[in-house]
Formats: C-alpha cells, sequence, structure tokens
C-alpha cells in the first residue's frame, strides 16, 4: 500500500509537469504499467512468478515426508529432476505410480505440485482427474475421451507446463486412457500445439500385490528393505497392469508403445512408518507428537503375516482420523 501511495503521489509530481493531453496519455500509461503489475502479482500466471522447479524441496521433502518409500523417492527425484532441468524434452514426463491405498501415491503427486507451482495442487495448471467421478458411466466412454481430449489441449495451450494427475486408474474403463496417446509420444506438436513439457501422473492400485510379493520375499530371505531396487520391480509390475483386464491400463498402447517412463512402485509400510506417519500427523494438526499415542493407535491396525505383523494393510491413509480417537 505504501509502494502504491508513493506512485501516486509521483504520478501527481509528473502531471504537473506535462501539458494536459501529454499528461492524460503519462498517466494512462502508468495506470495500465501498474494494473498490469498487480494483476500478475495477483493472478496466477504460467510465468516464472507463479512456476518453476524447486529441486532441493522437493529432495528435502521425499527424505522427511514420504515413509518408507526408498525406491519411489529416488525414481521420482531423478525423474522429475531430469526433466524439469531439460529445456527441450522429446516428450511429456509421464509416471505411473502403483502401490496399495495409504503407501503414498496420492501424497508424492502433491509434493511434485508443489515443487513446481507456487499453489501446488490448487494451482489452476494442475489438474486431477479421478475415475469414478469424472468419468463413471461405460456407456458415455466415447464422450469422455472427446472431453478428455479437449481439455488438455485446452489446458496445454493456455499453459505449456501444465500438470494431469488421473488417479484410480485401477478404476477408469479400459480403452480411455488411450484416446490421450497422441499427447505422450514423441511429437513436436500437434495442430500446432507442444505437449513437450507436460506432466502426465497415473495413480492406481494395479500390480500392488507383485509388489507386496516382492517385498514379502526380501523379508522372508533375511535380506533388508532396503535391498530392493526398481529392478526387481519394474518390469513385472507393466507387465501385470497391462494384462489386467480390470485396469485402465489394459493392453494400453501407453505401454505397448513404451510411453511410460518409469513405473514407480510403492512398497507396503512397515509398523515403524506408521508410527513415523502418526508422529508427523500429530504435528501437523498442531500437537505435540506423542509417540506413546501413536503406538497404541498402531498395535490396534490391521498387519500381515498374522503372526510377525511386519506389514500395514491400511498404510497411512487412515491414521488422521483415527489419531482423535486416541488423543
Amino acid at each position: 500500500m505504501k509502494a502504491l501511495l508513493r506512485y501516486v503521489v509521483l504520478t501527481s509530481a509528473l502531471v504537473g509537469a506535462f501539458e494536459p493531453v501529454s499528461t492524460a496519455v503519462v498517466a494512462g500509461m502508468g495506470a495500465a504499467a501498474l494494473g498490469r503489475k498487480l494483476y500478475y502479482y495477483v493472478y496466477e500466471n504460467c510465468d516464472g512468478t507463479w512456476l518453476g522447479f524447486n529441486s532441493t524441496g522437493l529432495e528435502e521433502d521425499l527424505r522427511t515426508k514420504l515413509f518408507g518409500q526408498h525406491v519411489a523417492a529416488r525414481v521420482i527425484l531423478k525423474a522429475v529432476t531430469g526433466f524439469m532441468n531439460n529445456k527441450n524434452p522429446r516428450k511429456p514426463l509421464v509416471l505411473s505410480l502403483h502401490g496399495w491405498t495409504g503407501t503414498g501415491k496420492n501424497y508424492v503427486s502433491q509434493l511434485i505440485a508443489e515443487s513446481i507451482y507456487c499453489k501446488g495442487m490448487t494451482s489452476g495448471f494442475v489438474h486431477l482427474f479421478t475415475a469414478t467421478a469424472h468419468f463413471p458411466h461405460e456407456m458415455h466412454l466415447e464422450l469422455y475421451k472427446s472431453q478428455l481430449q479437449q481439455w488438455i489441449k485446452g489446458n496445454v495451450t493456455n499453459c505449456p507446463r501444465s500438470m494431469f494427475i488421473f488417479d484410480e486408474m485401477d478404476k477408469m474403463h479400459p480403452g480411455l486412457i488411450d484416446s490421450i496417446k497422441p499427447y505422450l509420444d514423441f511429437y513436436d506438436n500437434l495442430d500446432g500445439v507442444s505437449y513437450r513439457q507436460a506432466i502426465f501422473i497415473f495413480l492406481s492400485n494395479a500390480g500392488g500385490e507383485n509388489i507386496v510379493q516382492v517385498a514379502l520375499d526380501f523379508w522372508t530371505a533375511g535380506r533388508e528393505r532396503e535391498e530392493i531396487e526398481l529392478k526387481h520391480l519394474e518390469t513385472a509390475l507393466s507387465l501385470s497392469v497391462f494384462n489386467n483386464k480390470n485396469s485402465g491400463f489394459w493392453h494400453t498402447s501407453l505401454i505397448d508403445k513404451n510411453l511410460v517412463d518409469f513405473f514407480v512402485p510403492f512398497l507396503p509400510l512397515e509398523y515403524k512408518h506408521v508410527v513415523q506417519c502418526g508422529l508427523a500427523e500429530m504435528a501437523a494438526k498442531g500437537l505435540t507428537p506423542d509417540e506413546e499415542v501413536v503406538d497404541r493407535m498402531a498395535r490396534d491396525l490391521s498387519f500381515f503375516p498374522k503372526e510377525e505383523r511386519v506389514f500395514s494393510r491400511q498404510g497411512c491413509k487412515i491414521i488422521s482420523s483415527r489419531l482423535d480417537f486416541y488423543i
């Protein structure tokens, strides 16, 4: 406000120094310039004022806020950093995140958005689609395809650095996602629109059983969880999703044509990870983290194998509501 008042005083001084016609022009130009500055300050725009990339912030968030996902954290950091630092990518970045509910897939999408857009998930350039909410009826499949194509084209035209997140891919009608295949391919542009700076993220529970089996095999063999690498999971995961008739990726050309850059596995969480989530949730609620309270809550959750209680069946998704019962 002080800056604005100074501007008004300065404008008044200039008014006295020019003829009436010149004064009107100068004042009008000044007001227009000020209006543009205020507009870009208040309203989100597709420029460096509102979006960029905070690699250090993303790395720190993945390290301190995402629990038990060393494979996913490493892959996502390298994939996003490499893509955002590439001034001329050959295609959009396409990530497919897989794992049981509560393992952190949605949360990671949020962290990625926050590292790029000032407004994070509330940015007008981040678009979230949920299969059951946006594409509920199979009878309207062709309409959905057309609408989805128009939506992506329109938003990328408005901002090349747009992000599209597709949740519940395991509940999406097979064939729908193939409608956007051209936008994910290696094209300079389509009808004058370049999609190469956009980011597409798919979230799915499909393939979760394969991921759990690998984690169980490592645990049974007495091997450390941190020994699990992407190579132990990615190939089997992509094949499982491709051949799953109940998946939106069933026989999709996105996989067949190798347009998905990374299939990112999210491991089942262990007891200690659930406790970490609980402590973090208490802090987020403005409470003093109390390990005794969180441990009491965690003991009442469901784990497997039944006797050893190693892996959580629910992950961290229900912790926020469960904690209220124990506090």
